[in-house]
């Protein structure tokens, strides 16, 4: 595996493709601190390109997808992290402990071998990383978008909100480089390491939240709360103490999130009468490349044929938070009407909220 990251189409499809999209994937995850989670996703990328068979990696290796774009070697890698978090499969815990000296790709091969039919429908759907840390980055903007004399209390309408954990932003409190928002103590805290100026001061107010997913999660189902925490990387403890307040807070009030694809559901969402006096948005993290290319022409006309109407009664914004491929830099960009219909890239961020850089 190679340990540089390699720039390619996103949409790339073929044979090549997807052995790149495991060798990138390694080398992303030894930049993000994710050495174990790269592991495995080498010992994967090595029995892809061997003669090892099985149905699993037949599949693999016939993947008719983008496989950078459909996270390919990332659904593999949840499952097997399954295997290891519901301790049926004990030799990958030399792995997950990130003890040497091992054979990564035998260990990884035998977990394949007994447990492949667990591990098949895990190449049906993209990860779902639902990761708290990112409301951090939404509130900025919308502090941001206050200040642009939008309405400062917010409607947050979310496409691919897997278990909902960011619809709940509401409910944590957030330190912006000095810049308190939120309710004291909160279910969760988050205070990014930030550079740049400081976002704007404003009261701001999420008046309501509402997503969807074409498969959503209920973290109260222990079943589909383990199949989250499989897509979190070991490396990551904090990310699993959130998870676990995550899930506290969905057994006092679950959040609204409808099963639906991401056009149907802007559509139906815009066609809605929008209150005087509040600030309509819609908002996604890390999900605009598993959204098909036709339902991205419909969500994006269907908001700007919805900004064309936008008053500064019932203003309506977009917030992007998405992994620009070019710079290899997870982005913000807003756009915002009536005034701001173009876009403005706020920040650079990283994908599970540890530091944000603000632009403006």
């Amino acid at each position: 595996m190679a340990d540089k990251y390699e720039f390619f189409d996103v949409y790339e499809t073929g044979a090549e493709a997807i052995a790149k999209a495991f060798s990138n994937q390694v080398a992303y995850c030894n930049m993000a601190g994710a050495p174990i989670t790269g592991r495995v996703c080498a010992a994967l990328g090595e029995l892809v390109a061997s003669d090892v068979s099985g149905e699993l990696l037949d599949r693999t290796r016939r993947w008719q997808g983008a496989p950078l774009a459909d996270a390919l070697p990332l659904r593999i890698a949840g499952g097997i992290h399954a295997l290891h978090l519901s301790g049926v499969e004990p030799a990958l815990a030399q792995i997950y402990a990130g003890e040497e000296g091992g054979d990564d790709t035998a260990i990884v091969a035998a977990a394949i071998r007994r447990h492949e039919a667990t591990l098949l429908p895990w190449l049906d759907g993209p990860p779902q990383t639902n990761e708290a840390g990112r409301s951090a980055n939404f509130i900025a903007a919308m502090l941001w978008l206050a200040d642009k004399g939008l309405c400062p209390l917010f409607e947050c309408l979310e496409i691919g909100s897997s278990a909902g954990i960011n619809l709940m932003l509401g409910r944590y409190h957030y330190d912006l480089a000095g810049i308190e928002v939120g309710p004291e103590p909160g279910a969760m805290r988050f205070q990014p390491e930030w550079q740049g100026n400081p976002p704007p001061a404003h009261d701001i107010e999420i008046v309501s939240t509402r997503g969807c997913d074409v498969a959503p999660v209920d973290l109260a189902d222990p079943a589909q709360a383990l199949r989250l925490k499989a897509y979190i990387w070991p490396e990551h403890t904090v990310r699993f103490e959130r998870m676990a307040a995550a899930i506290a807070e969905v057994t006092k009030a679950a959040p609204d999130i409808v099963k639906i694809n991401a056009a149907d559901f802007i559509e139906a969402e815009l066609a809605k009468p929008q209150q005087a006096g509040v600030t309509r948005v819609m908002m996604h993290s890390i999900v605009w490349q598993y959204v098909p290319a036709d339902q991205q022409e419909r969500v994006t006309a269907a908001m700007e044929a919805a900004g064309a109407r936008a008053t500064a009664e019932r203003p309506l914004a977009w917030i992007a938070l998405e992994a620009n491929r070019t710079v290899h830099r997870h982005e913000m960009v807003v756009r915002y009407w009536p005034g701001g219909g173009e876009g403005t890239l706020l920040a650079r961020a990283h994908p599970h909220g540890a530091n944000i850089d603000w632009l403006v």
